[in-house]
Protein backbone atom coordinates (compact mmCIF):
# COMPACT_ATOMS: atom_id res chain seq x y z
CA UNK A 1 0.00 0.00 0.00
CA UNK A 2 1.91 3.59 -0.81
CA UNK A 3 0.51 5.89 0.75
CA UNK A 4 2.16 8.86 -0.67
CA UNK A 5 0.14 8.16 -3.99
CA UNK A 6 -3.25 7.74 -1.91
CA UNK A 7 -2.89 10.68 0.01
CA UNK A 8 -2.52 12.48 -3.88
CA UNK A 9 -5.39 10.86 -5.51
CA UNK A 10 -7.71 10.99 -2.03
CA UNK A 11 -9.25 13.78 -4.05
CA UNK A 12 -10.48 11.95 -6.33
CA UNK A 13 -12.29 9.91 -4.44
CA UNK A 14 -13.35 11.92 -1.09
CA UNK A 15 -17.26 11.98 -1.02
CA UNK A 16 -18.11 15.86 -1.79
CA UNK A 17 -21.53 15.24 -1.14
CA UNK A 18 -20.61 15.31 3.03
CA UNK A 19 -18.62 18.12 3.45
CA UNK A 20 -19.48 19.32 7.34
CA UNK A 21 -20.69 16.90 10.22
CA UNK A 22 -24.17 18.11 9.80
CA UNK A 23 -25.46 15.76 7.16
CA UNK A 24 -28.49 13.86 8.19
CA UNK A 25 -29.74 10.07 7.15
CA UNK A 26 -31.99 11.76 4.08
CA UNK A 27 -28.44 12.69 2.77
CA UNK A 28 -27.16 9.78 2.85
CA UNK A 29 -29.75 7.18 1.11
CA UNK A 30 -29.04 8.12 -2.39
CA UNK A 31 -25.01 7.49 -2.09
CA UNK A 32 -25.86 4.29 -1.17
CA UNK A 33 -28.39 3.61 -3.75
CA UNK A 34 -25.44 4.34 -6.43
CA UNK A 35 -23.24 1.85 -5.42
CA UNK A 36 -22.37 -0.74 -7.96
CA UNK A 37 -23.53 -3.68 -7.56
CA UNK A 38 -20.15 -5.28 -5.95
CA UNK A 39 -21.58 -3.41 -3.01
CA UNK A 40 -24.40 -5.57 -1.65
CA UNK A 41 -26.74 -3.35 0.17
CA UNK A 42 -29.68 -4.67 2.59
CA UNK A 43 -31.79 -2.77 5.34
CA UNK A 44 -30.73 -4.56 8.68
CA UNK A 45 -32.99 -2.57 10.71
CA UNK A 46 -34.83 0.55 11.39
CA UNK A 47 -33.82 3.52 13.76
CA UNK A 48 -36.64 4.10 17.03
CA UNK A 49 -38.10 6.68 14.70
CA UNK A 50 -38.47 3.82 11.76
CA UNK A 51 -35.50 5.08 9.94
CA UNK A 52 -34.02 2.69 7.89
CA UNK A 53 -30.17 1.26 9.31
CA UNK A 54 -28.58 -0.21 6.06
CA UNK A 55 -25.72 -2.59 5.84
CA UNK A 56 -23.45 -2.93 3.20
CA UNK A 57 -21.54 -6.09 2.22
CA UNK A 58 -18.72 -6.14 0.12
CA UNK A 59 -15.90 -8.60 -0.88
CA UNK A 60 -15.73 -12.09 -0.71
CA UNK A 61 -12.28 -13.31 1.44
CA UNK A 62 -12.31 -15.48 4.61
CA UNK A 63 -11.59 -12.97 7.10
CA UNK A 64 -14.91 -11.30 7.91
CA UNK A 65 -14.60 -7.37 9.03
CA UNK A 66 -17.47 -5.50 10.57
CA UNK A 67 -17.15 -1.60 10.65
CA UNK A 68 -19.50 0.37 12.31
CA UNK A 69 -20.00 4.19 12.78
CA UNK A 70 -22.07 6.99 14.16
CA UNK A 71 -22.94 5.52 17.72
CA UNK A 72 -23.28 8.82 18.89
CA UNK A 73 -25.05 11.00 16.42
CA UNK A 74 -22.80 14.01 16.57
CA UNK A 75 -19.85 12.05 15.94
CA UNK A 76 -19.89 11.78 11.96
CA UNK A 77 -16.22 11.30 11.03
CA UNK A 78 -16.20 7.90 11.15
CA UNK A 79 -19.46 7.95 8.65
CA UNK A 80 -17.73 10.77 6.26
CA UNK A 81 -14.70 8.09 5.92
CA UNK A 82 -16.54 5.02 5.66
CA UNK A 83 -17.96 6.67 3.05
CA UNK A 84 -14.37 7.92 1.61
CA UNK A 85 -13.36 4.50 1.47
CA UNK A 86 -16.81 3.08 -0.24
CA UNK A 87 -15.50 5.61 -3.83
CA UNK A 88 -11.60 4.15 -2.64
CA UNK A 89 -12.83 0.70 -3.07
CA UNK A 90 -14.24 1.66 -7.18
CA UNK A 91 -11.38 3.50 -7.82
CA UNK A 92 -9.35 2.35 -10.72
CA UNK A 93 -6.41 3.22 -9.53
CA UNK A 94 -5.81 0.94 -6.67
CA UNK A 95 -6.97 -1.99 -8.25
CA UNK A 96 -4.68 -4.16 -7.21
CA UNK A 97 -4.78 -3.40 -3.86
CA UNK A 98 -8.63 -3.78 -3.73
CA UNK A 99 -8.88 -7.15 -5.50
CA UNK A 100 -6.60 -8.45 -2.75
CA UNK A 101 -8.52 -7.01 -0.25
CA UNK A 102 -11.60 -8.63 -1.87
CA UNK A 103 -10.37 -11.91 -2.13
CA UNK A 104 -8.76 -12.10 1.20
CA UNK A 105 -11.67 -10.17 3.40
CA UNK A 106 -15.52 -9.39 3.51
CA UNK A 107 -16.03 -6.35 4.61
CA UNK A 108 -19.80 -5.43 6.69
CA UNK A 109 -20.50 -1.82 7.34
CA UNK A 110 -23.09 0.03 9.79
CA UNK A 111 -22.54 3.36 8.82
CA UNK A 112 -24.85 6.00 11.18
CA UNK A 113 -25.99 3.59 13.61
CA UNK A 114 -28.22 6.58 15.53
CA UNK A 115 -29.78 8.14 12.22
CA UNK A 116 -32.21 10.17 14.81
CA UNK A 117 -29.53 11.16 17.07
CA UNK A 118 -27.78 12.29 13.67
CA UNK A 119 -31.45 14.16 12.77
CA UNK A 120 -30.81 16.68 15.73
CA UNK A 121 -27.09 16.14 15.66
CA UNK A 122 -27.22 14.95 19.25
CA UNK A 123 -25.14 12.32 20.92
CA UNK A 124 -28.05 10.28 21.82
CA UNK A 125 -30.92 8.63 19.82
CA UNK A 126 -34.27 9.56 20.13
CA UNK A 127 -34.87 7.84 23.48
CA UNK A 128 -32.53 10.18 25.25
CA UNK A 129 -29.94 7.02 25.74
CA UNK A 130 -26.53 7.07 24.68
CA UNK A 131 -26.17 3.89 22.60
CA UNK A 132 -22.90 2.85 23.60
CA UNK A 133 -23.86 2.08 27.31
CA UNK A 134 -26.97 0.14 26.33
CA UNK A 135 -25.07 -2.94 25.27
CA UNK A 136 -26.87 -4.59 28.48
CA UNK A 137 -30.05 -3.73 28.54
CA UNK A 138 -31.21 -3.27 25.15
CA UNK A 139 -33.43 -0.69 25.77
CA UNK A 140 -33.25 0.89 22.23
CA UNK A 141 -33.70 -0.77 18.74
CA UNK A 142 -30.20 0.34 17.49
CA UNK A 143 -28.40 -1.32 19.84
CA UNK A 144 -30.05 -4.05 19.46
CA UNK A 145 -29.84 -4.60 15.57
CA UNK A 146 -26.27 -3.78 16.50
CA UNK A 147 -25.57 -6.51 18.88
CA UNK A 148 -27.56 -9.04 17.00
CA UNK A 149 -25.41 -8.07 13.69
CA UNK A 150 -22.42 -9.55 15.32
CA UNK A 151 -23.47 -12.74 16.77
CA UNK A 152 -24.62 -13.38 13.34
CA UNK A 153 -22.05 -12.79 11.25
CA UNK A 154 -19.38 -13.53 14.23
CA UNK A 155 -16.30 -11.23 12.56
CA UNK A 156 -12.54 -11.84 13.69
CA UNK A 157 -12.03 -7.89 13.43
CA UNK A 158 -14.37 -4.89 14.42
CA UNK A 159 -13.88 -1.44 13.75
CA UNK A 160 -15.71 1.09 16.28
CA UNK A 161 -15.30 4.52 14.88
CA UNK A 162 -15.40 7.55 16.97
CA UNK A 163 -15.96 11.00 17.38
CA UNK A 164 -13.73 12.23 20.83
CA UNK A 165 -14.22 15.53 22.70
CA UNK A 166 -11.41 18.27 21.21
CA UNK A 167 -9.97 18.96 24.48
CA UNK A 168 -8.15 15.43 24.72
CA UNK A 169 -4.52 16.37 24.12
CA UNK A 170 -1.84 14.01 23.53
CA UNK A 171 0.55 13.60 27.37
CA UNK A 172 3.56 15.87 27.07
CA UNK A 173 3.06 17.20 23.81
CA UNK A 174 0.87 20.24 23.93
CA UNK A 175 -0.92 19.11 20.73
CA UNK A 176 -4.51 18.30 20.22
CA UNK A 177 -5.16 14.36 20.11
CA UNK A 178 -5.77 14.14 16.72
CA UNK A 179 -6.35 11.15 16.30
CA UNK A 180 -7.10 8.53 19.42
CA UNK A 181 -6.96 3.91 18.67
CA UNK A 182 -7.49 2.02 21.23
CA UNK A 183 -7.78 -2.01 22.03
CA UNK A 184 -11.19 -1.88 24.34
CA UNK A 185 -10.84 -4.48 27.13
CA UNK A 186 -12.64 -7.18 27.67
CA UNK A 187 -12.20 -7.76 31.79
CA UNK A 188 -12.19 -5.52 34.64
CA UNK A 189 -8.10 -7.07 35.37
CA UNK A 190 -7.13 -5.43 31.20
CA UNK A 191 -6.51 -8.47 30.55
CA UNK A 192 -4.85 -9.62 27.18
CA UNK A 193 -5.82 -12.11 25.31
CA UNK A 194 -5.84 -13.68 21.83
CA UNK A 195 -8.41 -11.45 20.60
CA UNK A 196 -7.47 -8.01 22.24
CA UNK A 197 -3.80 -8.82 21.33
CA UNK A 198 -4.82 -9.07 17.92
CA UNK A 199 -6.12 -5.77 17.47
CA UNK A 200 -3.38 -4.16 19.61
CA UNK A 201 -1.07 -5.17 16.94
CA UNK A 202 -3.54 -4.05 14.05
CA UNK A 203 -3.44 -0.46 16.21
CA UNK A 204 0.25 -0.72 16.39
CA UNK A 205 0.59 -1.23 12.24
CA UNK A 206 -1.67 1.71 11.96
CA UNK A 207 0.09 4.01 14.63
CA UNK A 208 3.38 3.48 12.84
CA UNK A 209 1.57 4.02 9.22
CA UNK A 210 -0.59 7.33 10.33
CA UNK A 211 2.50 9.23 12.95
CA UNK A 212 4.66 10.83 10.10
CA UNK A 213 1.33 12.27 9.04
CA UNK A 214 0.07 13.60 12.01
CA UNK A 215 3.38 13.63 14.57
CA UNK A 216 3.01 13.99 18.07
CA UNK A 217 -0.50 14.45 17.41
CA UNK A 218 -2.02 10.64 18.37
CA UNK A 219 -2.91 9.42 21.83
CA UNK A 220 -3.55 6.02 23.03
CA UNK A 221 -7.60 6.19 24.53
CA UNK A 222 -8.29 4.95 28.12
CA UNK A 223 -8.75 1.40 28.51
CA UNK A 224 -10.91 1.61 31.54
CA UNK A 225 -13.42 -1.32 31.46
CA UNK A 226 -17.04 -0.02 30.96
CA UNK A 227 -19.40 -3.35 31.14
CA UNK A 228 -22.23 -1.53 28.95
CA UNK A 229 -20.17 -0.69 25.99
CA UNK A 230 -19.78 -2.26 22.93
CA UNK A 231 -16.58 -2.52 22.35
CA UNK A 232 -15.54 -4.39 25.56
CA UNK A 233 -18.39 -6.48 24.89
CA UNK A 234 -17.54 -7.06 21.33
CA UNK A 235 -13.88 -8.20 22.29
CA UNK A 236 -15.19 -10.54 24.63
CA UNK A 237 -16.95 -12.58 22.37
CA UNK A 238 -13.81 -12.52 20.33
CA UNK A 239 -14.04 -10.28 17.58
CA UNK A 240 -10.80 -8.02 17.51
CA UNK A 241 -12.08 -4.44 18.22
CA UNK A 242 -10.13 -1.57 17.27
CA UNK A 243 -11.46 1.63 18.67
CA UNK A 244 -10.81 4.56 16.45
CA UNK A 245 -11.80 8.25 17.66
CA UNK A 246 -11.06 11.56 15.65
CA UNK A 247 -10.40 14.48 18.04
CA UNK A 248 -9.18 18.01 16.90
CA UNK A 249 -7.16 19.57 14.56
CA UNK A 250 -5.91 22.90 14.22
CA UNK A 251 -8.12 25.14 11.60
CA UNK A 252 -10.06 21.97 10.85
CA UNK A 253 -13.26 22.70 12.80
CA UNK A 254 -16.22 20.71 10.25
CA UNK A 255 -13.04 17.64 10.20
CA UNK A 256 -12.85 17.88 6.40
CA UNK A 257 -8.85 17.61 7.07
CA UNK A 258 -9.26 14.81 9.75
CA UNK A 259 -11.70 12.67 7.85
CA UNK A 260 -8.69 12.07 5.25
CA UNK A 261 -6.66 11.07 8.45
CA UNK A 262 -9.32 8.71 9.57
CA UNK A 263 -9.74 7.23 6.48
CA UNK A 264 -6.23 6.60 6.18
CA UNK A 265 -6.24 4.82 9.50
CA UNK A 266 -8.97 2.13 8.79
CA UNK A 267 -7.12 1.53 5.06
CA UNK A 268 -4.54 1.24 6.92
CA UNK A 269 -5.80 -1.43 9.08
CA UNK A 270 -7.71 -3.20 6.53
CA UNK A 271 -4.11 -3.83 5.22
CA UNK A 272 -2.78 -4.77 8.16
CA UNK A 273 -5.27 -7.88 8.38
CA UNK A 274 -5.16 -8.43 4.60
CA UNK A 275 -1.79 -8.84 4.72
CA UNK A 276 -1.30 -10.15 8.18
CA UNK A 277 1.48 -7.64 8.56
CA UNK A 278 0.08 -7.09 12.08
CA UNK A 279 1.79 -10.69 13.09
CA UNK A 280 5.03 -9.32 12.76
CA UNK A 281 4.58 -5.86 15.20
CA UNK A 282 5.30 -6.80 18.89
CA UNK A 283 2.98 -5.40 21.98
CA UNK A 284 5.91 -2.95 22.77
CA UNK A 285 4.49 -1.26 19.13
CA UNK A 286 1.03 -0.82 20.85
CA UNK A 287 2.56 0.27 24.29
CA UNK A 288 4.57 2.90 22.83
CA UNK A 289 1.77 5.08 21.84
CA UNK A 290 1.49 8.25 24.02
CA UNK A 291 -1.61 8.52 26.62
CA UNK A 292 -3.98 10.90 26.39
CA UNK A 293 -4.97 13.86 28.62
CA UNK A 294 -6.17 17.18 28.82
CA UNK A 295 -4.18 19.90 28.51
CA UNK A 296 -5.04 21.64 25.94
CA UNK A 297 -7.39 24.97 25.31
CA UNK A 298 -9.39 26.23 22.69
CA UNK A 299 -8.13 29.39 23.16
CA UNK A 300 -4.88 30.42 25.45
CA UNK A 301 -3.98 34.17 26.36
CA UNK A 302 -0.51 33.99 27.59
CA UNK A 303 1.19 36.41 30.11
CA UNK A 304 -1.64 39.05 30.42
CA UNK A 305 -2.34 41.40 33.37
CA UNK A 306 -5.21 40.56 34.95
CA UNK A 307 -5.76 42.51 38.81
CA UNK A 308 -2.28 43.88 38.74
CA UNK A 309 -1.30 39.94 38.18
CA UNK A 310 0.92 38.35 35.10
CA UNK A 311 -0.96 35.26 34.52
CA UNK A 312 -2.70 32.92 31.65
CA UNK A 313 -5.99 32.88 30.71
CA UNK A 314 -7.30 29.05 29.21
CA UNK A 315 -10.56 29.47 27.64
CA UNK A 316 -12.44 26.41 26.10
CA UNK A 317 -16.16 26.12 24.11
CA UNK A 318 -19.56 24.17 24.67
CA UNK A 319 -21.47 23.44 21.32
CA UNK A 320 -24.95 23.32 21.70
CA UNK A 321 -26.85 22.39 18.68
CA UNK A 322 -29.25 24.34 16.88
CA UNK A 323 -33.02 23.47 16.87
CA UNK A 324 -32.19 22.12 13.34
CA UNK A 325 -29.15 20.15 13.75
CA UNK A 326 -27.74 21.89 11.10
CA UNK A 327 -25.06 23.95 12.95
CA UNK A 328 -24.10 24.42 16.76
CA UNK A 329 -23.38 27.97 18.91
CA UNK A 330 -20.30 27.99 20.24
CA UNK A 331 -20.27 29.28 24.02
CA UNK A 332 -16.79 30.35 25.40
CA UNK A 333 -15.86 29.73 28.89
CA UNK A 334 -13.24 30.79 30.95
CA UNK A 335 -11.64 27.35 31.97
CA UNK A 336 -8.07 28.12 34.11
CA UNK A 337 -6.61 31.04 35.34
CA UNK A 338 -2.64 31.13 36.56
CA UNK A 339 0.50 29.57 35.39
CA UNK A 340 -0.56 27.52 32.75
CA UNK A 341 2.91 26.91 31.14
CA UNK A 342 2.43 23.31 30.31
CA UNK A 343 -0.84 23.31 28.36
CA UNK A 344 -1.31 23.92 24.71
CA UNK A 345 -4.04 25.44 22.68
CA UNK A 346 -5.94 25.00 18.77
CA UNK A 347 -4.59 28.98 19.10
CA UNK A 348 -2.38 30.82 21.55
CA UNK A 349 -2.22 35.11 21.85
CA UNK A 350 0.77 36.37 23.78
CA UNK A 351 2.12 39.85 23.12
CA UNK A 352 3.75 41.94 25.65
CA UNK A 353 1.31 45.01 24.32
CA UNK A 354 -2.07 43.21 25.21
CA UNK A 355 -4.78 44.36 27.26
CA UNK A 356 -7.92 43.32 28.49
CA UNK A 357 -11.08 45.20 29.06
CA UNK A 358 -14.05 43.66 30.73
CA UNK A 359 -14.46 40.91 33.56
CA UNK A 360 -12.66 37.62 33.91
CA UNK A 361 -14.73 35.43 35.94
CA UNK A 362 -13.78 31.47 36.36
CA UNK A 363 -16.11 29.26 34.83
CA UNK A 364 -18.32 31.69 33.81
CA UNK A 365 -18.99 32.60 30.17
CA UNK A 366 -16.77 34.97 28.45
CA UNK A 367 -17.52 38.74 28.49
CA UNK A 368 -14.55 40.73 27.48
CA UNK A 369 -11.48 42.36 24.43
CA UNK A 370 -8.68 41.46 24.08
CA UNK A 371 -6.87 44.40 22.45
CA UNK A 372 -3.85 45.83 21.08
CA UNK A 373 -4.11 49.60 21.22
CA UNK A 374 -7.19 50.21 19.65
CA UNK A 375 -7.26 47.32 18.27
CA UNK A 376 -9.48 44.51 18.63
CA UNK A 377 -7.62 41.09 18.93
CA UNK A 378 -10.74 39.01 20.57
CA UNK A 379 -14.23 40.05 21.87
CA UNK A 380 -16.20 37.79 23.83
CA UNK A 381 -20.01 38.98 24.92
CA UNK A 382 -21.95 36.67 27.33
CA UNK A 383 -20.44 33.95 25.80
CA UNK A 384 -20.19 33.94 22.23
CA UNK A 385 -17.34 35.01 20.22
CA UNK A 386 -18.29 38.27 18.29
CA UNK A 387 -14.31 38.95 16.41
CA UNK A 388 -10.91 36.92 16.18
CA UNK A 389 -7.95 38.17 14.81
Amino acid sequence: MHIPAILEAYPKFIETRLHNRFFKHHHLQPILDELPSEFECTIAGNSFEHRTIKLIKWGYGPVKVFLWSQMHGDEATGTMALFDLFRFLQNDLFNEFTQKLAADCTLYVLPMVNPDGAERFNRRNAQKIDLNRDFKQTLCPEALLLKQLRSRLTPEFGFNLHDQSSLWSVKKTGNPASLSYLAPAFDESLGINKTREKAMLVIADIFKTLTPYLPGQIGLFDDEYEARAFGDNFQQAGTSTILIEAGGLRDDPEKQLLRKYFFLSILSGLHSIQTKSYTAQGLQGYSCIPKNNKEIFHLLIRNIVVDQLLLSIGINYEETPEKDGCSTLKYYCVQDLGDLSGWGAYQTYEDPGYTLEGTIELYEKANFDLKKGEKIILSFRKGILQSKL
